[in-house]
């Protein structure tokens, strides 16, 4: 069949593809669905109800800023008043009864005239010193409240507030001439391993009744250092590392301090380690070889995981020991690195290691086993020459070699199991030597041993 050329052109067929001659898109029209003509308006009302929200956010938070110094005077006990007197007049008006009337009367009048024992203002210069400001668990330490007047007219009488820990030392503070002076001293419990916060120093003015009380802080908090007990040891027997230069390793290195031999030269090798006397005899470069050494590094891995130990005064045992072997670590002069669960001690001087361990505090279950406590603990630590392993009677020999494992077989591995009253020993257990320390006067002795 043929076509002829003159013949009208085919008309293309519909386009039923839902695009129209632009290229657009468009839905066959029962397929249409009507536009919500309420969206624009619910977009704006969204809008502006959240607009709303934040004006009055801002607006409450401003209002309470400029409410809150106010109704922060009115005690517990001040609100009840108020509350009961208001609630007992409107009663008694309403209802038409006297006695409610007088009640309500009554109560309000006493929380006026409470109000006029909140009138005046004091300027004092308050200071508060502790001495000494670091202690061993069972010294004595004694605080100091100086308050002068610093106002050019005398001062009334008020209350001085001190928070010590978890306790309050308050002192009546009587009227003072301007200039005049009052001292006032407490005493600190130091019973216990802990960093004690005191202060900060409050006056505060208010009715006898408690209805209502304004206070005015005056200092900033200072911590006093409850130390653990230690004992001194041996250097030695403390750093376990005896050399002065480092510990040599069996890992060969092309530069370094101990010789090992002598290897054919390799392109790349420094020339400054080519030895030329036996390159000369052998006709060929010979280049030499070192033992690599390594700075001594001690690192104390101390659990405060409370699933190791049987008790409190073990726990606080293990403290002892632990600072007494890093307080010595550091007075040698060897590195040292001290890591529990929830931190890294520092180490940079006797006092501030001390002052680390006085906020160790035991912690439960903070990981799944003491292996992964160790890994995750030292994996971003200097490679150590030394580990000591501080734990308590409940972690057996099988968490012990655990994390021995995790080190290289030249890094000296020990365990120190912690039990209060038992008898000093040490034992091997499949290379690794498990001491067990039931004293603090044990740990001198059983370390020289052990080394």
């Amino acid at each position: 069949m043929t076509t002829s050329l003159d013949a009208p052109p085919i008309a293309p067929a519909p386009d039923t593809s839902g695009a129209d001659v632009t290229g657009e898109f468009v839905l066959p029209p029962e397929k249409r669905r009507r536009a919500n003509p309420l969206a624009p308006v619910a977009a704006s009302a969204r809008s502006g109800a959240t607009a709303a929200w934040r004006t009055g956010s801002r607006l409450a938070a401003g209002g309470w800023r400029f409410v809150a110094p106010y109704v922060q005077v009115i005690s517990g006990l001040g609100a009840l008043v108020l509350v009961a007197g208001a609630v007992a007049l409107t009663g008694g008006l309403l209802l038409g009864w006297p006695e409610l009337t007088f009640i309500g009367l009554t109560l309000l009048v006493a929380a006026v005239v409470a109000l006029f024992f909140l009138i005046g203002r004091s300027s004092y210069s308050i200071d508060i010193e502790l001495n000494p400001r670091r202690v061993t668990v069972g010294d004595r330490a004694i605080g100091r409240v100086l308050v002068t007047n610093i106002g050019k007219r005398p001062s009334t009488a008020t209350a001085l507030e001190v928070p010590v820990g978890e306790g309050l030392a308050e002192f009546a503070i009587g009227g003072l001439k301007p200039g005049e002076d009052t001292e006032e001293l407490f005493a600190v419990p130091t019973n216990r391993r802990a960093v004690i916060l005191a202060g900060p120093a409050v006056s505060v003015r208010g009715d006898q009744l408690g209805l209502f009380r304004r206070a005015v802080r005056w200092t900033d908090q200072i911590e006093l250092f409850v130390h653990p007990v230690t004992t001194r040891l041996h250097p030695t027997a403390a750093g376990l590392v005896r050399d002065l230069e480092g510990q040599v390793t069996k890992k060969i290195t092309n530069n370094d301090i101990s010789f090992h031999a002598l290897r054919a030269y390799v392109t790349g090798d420094d020339v400054r380690y080519v030895h030329w006397r036996t390159s000369a005899r052998t006709g060929q470069l010979m280049v030499r070889q070192f033992e690599e050494s390594r700075r001594s590094q001690l690192t104390i891995i101390a659990s405060s995981d409370t699933r190791y130990y049987a008790d409190d005064a073990e726990f606080e045992l293990a403290v002892s020991v632990m600072a007494s072997i890093g307080s010595q670590v550091i007075r040698d002069g060897t590195q040292i690195s001290v890591v529990t669960e929830d931190r890294i001690l520092k180490t940079h001087s006797v006092t501030s290691l001390l002052d680390d361990t006085c906020r160790i505090e035991s912690i439960a279950g903070s990981t799944a086993s003491a292996r992964d406590f160790a890994r995750e603990a030292t994996k971003r630590l200097p490679p150590p020459s030394v580990v000591v392993i501080v734990a308590g009677s409940l972690m057996d020999a099988t968490d012990y070699r655990s994390i021995q494992r995790l080190f290289g077989g030249e890094t000296n591995v020990l365990a120190l199991r912690i039990e209060t009253g038992a008898r000093a020993r040490i034992q091997d257990v499949a290379g690794l030597a498990i001491i067990t320390i039931g004293a603090l006067s044990d740990l001198p002795r059983v370390m020289a041993r052990a080394v």
